[in-house]
């Protein structure tokens, strides 16, 4: 049973910064941490060069932020709870920063990994951000908050993309990581001035030896979604992977049941409203990453295919751009529909809409407006569902266990996305053509795809349908005072 948040004795509250100025600095945070993420795409095909290195090897600077990230995101949201969420958002970004200097400085493969790995470090700052909100915001702004911080995902990327190939076109590759890190100074110098901490603690001690086991369970996991396909699916090291992640996350449920302080609070996680909460953001991650995969390369093909558009990667960034604008733009409205309806219903439409979004996709694909209107569609969907979690996951814990929560959540996001990128990797690697020699991913390859991305958000909209029917008053809830969280926690 998880202890009662602690206020330590003789602390003094900062004084309460105007709702406004927090909202404005955490979505600055998170866009930040999402630009990190998305400055990198432009120059992935010319690391190589860069880096000295082999394709494959080349690769692991992408790959090692996605394991750095996977570990760090529930850590750090169960270090929040236990210490501050401020203190840990402040160390995020502090990750940040760093990684973005050793990645500016490195021209060889070992500190780019490291400055990856580093920066891939940082990515709880939005689940931190959005539990922060709970603790600080007055009920009836809540909603639409947490919607916009969710949304500062998408807002990230659409900035990020056509910024980044702006500066790998212009300038040296190594300016991608020193704005990175000076974004990352703006963000902790707002972060450590505007948002007070927050005095919802759980208190207790650190689950180390969850954390170490959670760890090797996810990287063998997610190592071998992300690398089977270079690898092979059927290879001994593949093979080798998945069933060390299946043995070592069995033994770290059954342990985390045993520890009277675990790192994940599993029977929580397995309340009706968490579950099917996490197990449809896998279904989203999914579902929202199949887009990211599809349309740049629709958009770069060359025209000689019959159906790639011959655009340049500043293109694919302008393409994209507005799909993260409208993130941010449905966000009120999500939040609107959560409050009249609950956040159940809110992440229903959501699954519509990003499943309307990839039937349109299927049979618009052959101008540059066309896939405008499908960014735009699904990233509206993707707004309505990413604004509803959060609301979902708060609804149903004490705010002791806010960010460990919400950090799960965000993680359960980025399996869907690996495994996405992975069965995409497969079906365009089955389904081509060739053109001069070179081998390209065919028109009825993208279909598949597409059709994939609109199965998961079906596969969404089902699960969401098990949720809770009631109308959960979600924000409010979600700002109950700690003792009446801590009551919330007795199974």
């Amino acid at each position: 049973m998880p202890e009662a948040p602690v206020q330590p004795a003789g602390s003094v509250r900062p004084a309460r910064t105007s709702p406004n100025a927090v909202v404005a600095v955490l979505a600055l945070a998170g866009i930040t941490v999402s630009l990190m993420q998305t400055l990198v795409i432009p120059i992935v095909p010319e690391l190589p060069k860069y880096l000295n290195a082999s394709a494959s090897n080349a690769a692991w600077a992408v790959t090692a932020t996605l394991l750095a990230a996977a570990v760090a995101t529930p850590v750090a949201g169960r270090l929040g709870d236990m210490f501050g969420k401020r203190l840990m958002l402040l160390v995020s970004l502090v990750l940040l920063v760093s990684g973005s200097v050793v990645a500016a400085l490195s021209d060889s493969l070992v500190p780019m990994i490291i400055g990856r790995s580093l920066q891939g470090l940082a990515a709880a700052v939005v689940p931190l951000g959005i539990s922060i909100m709970r603790d600080e915001l007055p009920p009836e702004r809540l909603a639409g908050s947490t919607a916009l911080m969710s949304a500062s995902l998408g807002v990230g990327g659409a900035l990020g993309l056509p910024s980044a190939a702006f500066i790998a076109d212009h300038y040296d590759w190594h300016v991608l990581f020193w704005t990175s890190a000076a974004l990352g100074v703006v963000a902790f110098a707002l972060v450590l001035l505007l948002v007070p901490e927050s005095t919802v603690r759980s208190g207790g001690h650190f689950d180390a030896v969850g954390a170490a086991g959670l760890a090797v369970g996810l990287v063998s996991l997610l190592l071998a979604v992300s690398k089977g396909a270079d690898w092979g699916w059927a290879s001994g090291t593949t093979l080798g992977l998945f069933a060390l992640a299946v043995v070592v996350l069995l033994a770290w449920g059954f342990f985390e049941l045993r520890t009277v302080q675990p790192l994940v609070d599993l029977r929580t996680t397995v309340r009706r409203q968490v579950l099917f909460t996490n197990l449809a953001s896998i279904a989203f991650g999914f579902s929202m990453f199949a887009m990211s995969l599809v349309l740049p390369q629709l958009l770069q093909l060359p025209t000689q295919t019959g159906y790639g558009l011959g655009r340049s990667m500043l293109t694919v960034g302008l393409v994209m751009a507005p799909q993260g604008l409208v993130m941010m733009g449905f966000a009120p409205v999500s939040a609107a529909i959560t409050k009249a309806r609950g956040p159940k219903i809110t992440l229903m439409i959501g699954a519509v809409i990003v499943a309307v979004g990839y039937g349109l996709n299927i049979v618009l694909m052959s101008e540059v407006w066309h896939l405008v209107l499908v960014s735009c569609v699904i990233g509206a969907g993707v707004g309505f569902a990413y604004g509803a979690m959060p609301a979902l996951i708060m609804g149903a814990v004490p705010a002791s266990e806010t960010a460990a929560a919400n950090s799960l959540n965000t993680l359960m996001r980025s399996i869907g996305t690996s495994v996405a990128s992975a069965v995409a990797g497969v079906v365009l690697a089955q389904l081509t053509i060739s053109l001069g020699g070179t081998t390209l991913p065919s028109e009825n390859g993208f279909k598949v795809v597409m059709a994939l991305g609109a199965g998961a958000a079906v596969l969404a909209f089902v699960l969401a349908s098990f949720l809770p029917g009631r109308r959960p008053a979600d924000p409010e809830p979600a700002a109950a005072a700690p003792a009446e969280a801590s009551a919330e926690a007795v199974h």
